[in-house]
């Protein structure tokens, strides 16, 4: 007597059984675009902004004449260098067999627009960095009113440089040295840095920590926002901060190599630390190529960015090697 098991009938099993449901990829929060003071640009490439200074004090006497003096002026140019583009197409033949073409295609927009989103961030975190139009000096302390705007981080753990209490105070300082408001502070760190804060002994000790306790139950972020403030900075973490290659010695401390950035900075509306423009938006061109025989997807942007203010523009240099798994 013989019948239909596993054994006689493995053709009529799929190996392999496909979901009907498509994953995505999971992507992190876009938080630089906030910091950056968008302006018009009228036509063509570069905008001149005129800048205008400070007024003199000066002494004067009963019955003598004042002096008077002009207000100093200058000039602040900026341009459009950014041209991106994200493309892709989908076949007449793999629209008509692949089982999941109409949604592979629904997502063709929104991740090209997201690809280019991507590029703004990394484009605005980079401006000020040495290399950059009007950034720091690579090597150097960066001083502004005679108080460093680039270090490397004063705190070593597992044998690494990275952030601890001391960075934040020291950015603070100089901020305030440089004479910029000590509201809306912003200071954008690398995930490790985080990391490093949920295991302090100072945050993890709460009997004698109170202001501390969130952090065990929540840890130290949530979502891109630190849940706890900083010697006046609200922390945000990202994974598109600068990276130096060949790393920096700053005052006879050496960063390591692929050091990355991590920046502070007063972001209120008068003082935010980049200036930026967009020429285009993201705008996408779609069309049925009849030669090909594929439906191609375009989507383009121009713009640019630039760092405005160096004296608001704090790098302290760090690791992110410094989490280890023993």
């Amino acid at each position: 007597m013989a019948g239909m098991n596993t054994l006689n009938s493995g053709l009529l099993i799929r190996s392999e059984v496909w979901s009907n449901q498509l994953r995505d990829i999971l992507k992190d929060e876009l938080a630089a675009q906030q910091y950056v003071e968008w302006i018009d640009f009228p036509d063509g490439n570069t905008l001149t902004i005129p800048s205008i200074g400070d007024m003199d004090v000066s002494d004067y006497e009963e019955d003598s004449a004042i002096e008077y003096t002009p207000l100093a002026t200058g000039e602040f140019q900026f341009s459009i260098t950014q041209y991106k583009s994200s493309a892709t197409y989908i076949t007449m033949k793999n629209r008509q067999d692949a089982m999941f073409a109409s949604r592979l295609e629904a997502q063709f927009v929104p991740k090209e627009e997201r690809a280019i989103l991507e590029a703004v961030e990394m484009h605005v975190l980079d401006q000020g960095q040495p290399g950059s139009a009007n950034g720091q000096t690579a090597n150097s302390l960066n001083n502004y009113n005679g108080v460093a705007h680039r270090w490397v981080a004063t705190n070593t753990v597992n044998s690494v440089r990275t952030l601890g209490f001391k960075d934040f105070a020291m950015a603070r300082h100089a901020l305030k040295r440089a004479k910029l408001p000590m509201t809306n502070l912003v200071a954008i760190v690398d995930p490790s840095v985080e990391f490093v804060f949920n295991t302090l002994a100072p945050t993890l000790d709460v009997t004698y920590n109170p202001m501390w306790q969130g952090i065990v139950s929540e840890g130290i972020a949530t979502g891109m926002r630190f849940s706890r403030n900083i010697y006046g900075f609200d922390i945000y973490t990202s994974e598109y901060l600068p990276t130096v290659a060949a790393g920096e010695t700053i005052n006879g401390v050496a960063s390591g190599a692929n050091a990355i950035a991590n920046l502070f900075f007063s972001a209120t509306p008068d003082h935010k630390p980049w200036i930026g423009a967009w020429r285009q938006h993201p705008r996408v061109d779609a069309e049925f190529n009849k030669d090909r025989q594929r439906e191609e997807y375009v989507t383009t942007a121009r713009f640019g960015a630039k760092l405005q203010y160096p004296e608001n523009f704090v790098t302290v240099l760090s690791q992110n090697s410094v989490i280890t798994y023993t």
